[in-house]
Formats: structure tokens, sequence, C-alpha cells
């Protein structure tokens, strides 16, 4: 029999006979710098054009309104806005009501004076209610505020109603005359196209509704009013 080849040579080629057919050979260094690069490259495109617009409503490229998603971040940056705005507004009314509880004195004075004590032409116009009817229309996210001036105790029958879709609102107060009130809650809520009560003034000041328009037609908002009020006055 012929003597069977145990040398280096056959060592090499036992050795590329064990090598699965599937193996493949890593990539070299330059080929991973070049996918990290890419990878970053693909990350900032998606940061600028999507996550920026969506989440913040800054567009420097102008390809997030195309999409639709700048539209999506301004919203939420607004919701953001009004919801720190109205977390502040709960405080300062916390506050008060604590100092009440507390016993100290109220920082709003009963400034009303009874009708007896008028002169009698004041008197009469005291008794009289008026009565008005005004329109406020809001572009997509817009908002504007109609508000009465009254007085302590004084009290106004309102209903207003949409025109088409849906509105945010918030009824609420205010007064600059010393000592001043920044805010002032009644109700608020979100997506109604109507209301209507008596709204009963808590003090001398302005006391009104606020409505946001938060879908993408306009809606023009209708509000009528009768009762115990000065004026109404669309607020800039």
């Amino acid at each position: 029999m012929p003597e069977m080849n145990s040398g280096p040579e056959a060592d090499v080629a036992s050795t590329a006979a064990e090598v699965p057919s599937s193996y493949t050979a890593l990539p070299s260094s330059r080929k991973l710098i070049r996918s990290t690069a890419i990878a970053a490259a693909v990350a900032a495109v998606l940061l600028v054009t999507v996550v920026m617009p969506a989440e913040y409503g800054v567009d420097p490229t102008g390809i997030g309104r195309v999409l639709g998603l700048t539209e999506m971040g301004e919203i939420k940056a607004q919701l953001a806005k009004e919801a720190s705005t109205e977390a502040a507004s709960d405080a300062a009314a916390g506050t008060t009501r604590a100092a009440t509880a507390s016993g100290l004195p109220q920082a709003i004075p009963d400034t009303a004076v009874p009708a007896a004590s008028l002169q009698p032409a004041a008197a009469a116009a005291v008794a009289i209610a008026k009565t008005d009817e005004a329109r406020v229309t809001l572009r997509p996210n817009e908002g504007k505020e109609i508000k009465l001036s009254m007085l302590k105790g004084a009290r106004v029958n309102y209903s207003w109603s949409t025109d088409r879709g849906v509105v945010n609102y918030d009824t609420h107060a205010d007064r600059t005359a010393a000592p001043a009130i920044k805010y002032h809650g009644y109700a608020k809520g979100q997506g109604k196209a109507s209301d209507e009560g008596v709204l009963v003034a808590a003090f001398d000041g302005m006391h009104g509704w606020f409505w946001r328009n938060r879908t993408r037609e306009p809606v023009t908002v209708t509000l009528r009013t009768n009762g115990d009020y000065r004026e109404l006055k669309l607020m800039e």
C-alpha cells in the first residue's frame, strides 16, 4: 500500500477542510467607521426633519411643515405653556384659600354699594339689566376673550355656541385695581360646542370667557348675555 502523507501539507489541507463553508470574515475597521458615520448622518437628518418639528415646533429645513409635523410640535409647545400657566394659577388660588381658612383677613373688600344709598339716576342704572350679543371668529389655534365689567354679587345669564366644531374654554375673572387679582377661575372645559348658565361676580372686576380653537377650521363663537353689568368688552 502507498504510504499516507502525514507532513505539514496534510495538516494544512485538514485544517482547511474543517473550516465551515458559511464562515464570513469580520468587517475591517474602515468599513466599521464608514457604517458608523452613515448611521450618525441618518440620525442627524431624522432629528432635524422629524423629531425637532414634531416635538418642539422647530423646523429649520421646512420639511416638517410639509409633512404636517411642525403644526403638531407647535400645538404640543402651546399646550405645555398653557398647562404651566394653569398650574401657576391653581397654586395662587390654593394659597388664597389657605389664607382664608386660617382666619386671615380676606384680600377682597366688599366694595359693593347698596342700591338704596345711590342717587336715583345711579339706582335706576343698576336696576336696568343689559342685553348683548357678540361674536368672535377664531382661526386654527387662535384664542380670544370677552369680558364683562361687573360689581361683586352681580348676576348675568349667559349662553354661547359655535357655528361649527368645538372649542376649549375658560370662564374666569381678574382685577387690575388694588388689591389686584390676576386670575379667579369659575369653570373650564375642552372640546365643547356650547355652554350656558348664570355668572355671579366674586368681586368687582372683569369677568368673562376665553375660547381657543384647536381644530383645523375657523370657528365663530356667539355669546349672548343678559343681566347686571356695566359693559361688554372684547379683550385684546
